[in-house]
């Protein structure tokens, strides 16, 4: 049987200390249009009453439409930088937008977040 004998290692570790890492993450929805005028015109409808995830399936352009817009949930670094600024600093619950990235104009809902 073969055994470790610590005393006999030349390499001397520290001891084992839990370093796993708290990794912020977040949830949110979204809708992505062409136009910062679009993007306005369906965010006065969101606040007037419409209901976020049937204006995403009617009008956004992105395949989480579908889902309503729900883009489940990830952490920093894995969507484009304008999106985390919002989604990773703004409040939870609210619309926030027109938000410009390369990939058009953004309406976001921040559904959850740990930091």
């Amino acid at each position: 049987m073969l055994r470790y004998d610590s005393a006999s290692d030349p390499v001397s570790l520290p001891p084992f200390r839990n370093t796993e890492r708290i990794m912020a993450k977040a949830a949110a929805r979204h809708i992505l249009v062409d136009s910062e005028q679009a993007c306005n015109d369906l965010k006065a409808e969101i606040e007037a009453g419409a209901d976020f995830a049937a204006v995403a399936q009617e009008h956004s352009t992105c395949p989480s439409s579908s889902r309503g817009g729900d883009l489940g949930e990830f952490a920093p670094g894995m969507m484009v930088a304008e999106f985390d600024q919002v989604v990773f600093n703004a409040a939870l619950g609210e619309v926030h937008g027109p938000v410009q990235t390369q990939f058009g104009y953004h309406l976001i809902e921040i559904t959850s977040r740990e930091d």
